[in-house]
């Protein structure tokens, strides 16, 4: 079964219905997935892949929706589903992660628009859990507040606790409970204590420094997103700019998977 269907309540439901005049959940999670990788808006993509009937029928579409009805899927999906369809995505797993952020520019189209929308913070902070075996993007977290490393990092990791083995990440994650919960999940700490006192010390000396530092795969995956599908968000609302970026993750995973089958 393919990704998309994977991750949906009806995965038999035919790409287009007929005589209903709706599409399939998975089928548009895979136009926008398509416009993500083609880097258009929603009516370049629409008319772009209007004159490609090879993907369509790979697909399983004979028609395509209007443009503003794949604007409005792509807030209909729910977050979950995305979340799913980028742990889909991932595939190839091996438990050894690594976890740091970013930031993402917002992309907004018009001095107006920001003002009209009180819209103040340029930049999204995406958090991102590659495994560092396989260079995948696992699971994500973005905010547009100030929240600290030493917050975001227990979050991401509780949810993947069940599929990790290892968790590398720098001293922004530094924290005694942090460490503590990675263990008591059966989880192995890979992050550098600050040097307060002579233990500080020994505990680093006594870290495996080849595991260590393969947390710098997250800042390889970051580069990779960035260089092919962009640094900005195009979303207008936080919401959808979480969805955008989950995608955007999904989609630099499945390119993965074509060039490293």
């Amino acid at each position: 079964m393919r990704h998309d269907q994977q991750v949906v309540a009806n995965p038999d439901e035919p790409a287009a219905p007929f005589g209903v005049g709706g599409f399939a959940e998975w089928a548009m999670l895979t136009l926008h997935a398509l416009r993500i990788e083609l880097g258009k808006s929603y009516r370049q993509t629409i008319d772009l892949l209007s004159e490609m009937p090879g993907i369509l029928e790979e697909i399983g579409l004979t028609r395509l929706p209007h443009y503003t009805a794949l604007r409005d899927w792509f807030e209909t999906i729910s977050m979950a589903c995305w979340r799913a369809f980028l742990g889909a995505s991932a595939e190839k797993r091996t438990g050894h992660a690594a976890v740091d952020a970013t930031g993402f520019d917002r992309d907004q189209p018009s001095r107006h628009y920001v003002q009209r929308a009180h819209y103040r913070v340029r930049s999204l902070k995406v958090t991102t859990l590659v495994d560092v075996e396989t260079l995948y993007v696992t699971d994500v977290h973005c905010t547009t507040t100030k929240e600290h490393d030493a917050k975001i990092g227990p979050q991401v990791a509780r949810r993947n606790a069940g599929d990790l083995l290892s968790l590398a990440a720098d001293k922004g994650y530094d924290a005694k409970a942090f460490r503590d919960e990675l263990r008591e999940n059966g989880v192995r700490p890979l992050i550098k204590h600050r040097l307060h006192n002579s233990p500080d010390y020994a505990h680093n000396a006594r870290m495996d420094s080849d595991s260590y530092n393969r947390r710098w795969m997250v800042e390889t995956a970051f580069s990779a997103i960035k260089r092919t599908l962009g640094s900005a968000v195009r979303a207008r609302s936080w919401h959808l700019e979480f969805r955008e970026m989950i995608l955007k993750c999904a989609v630099y995973n499945l390119r993965r998977t074509v060039r490293y089958p």
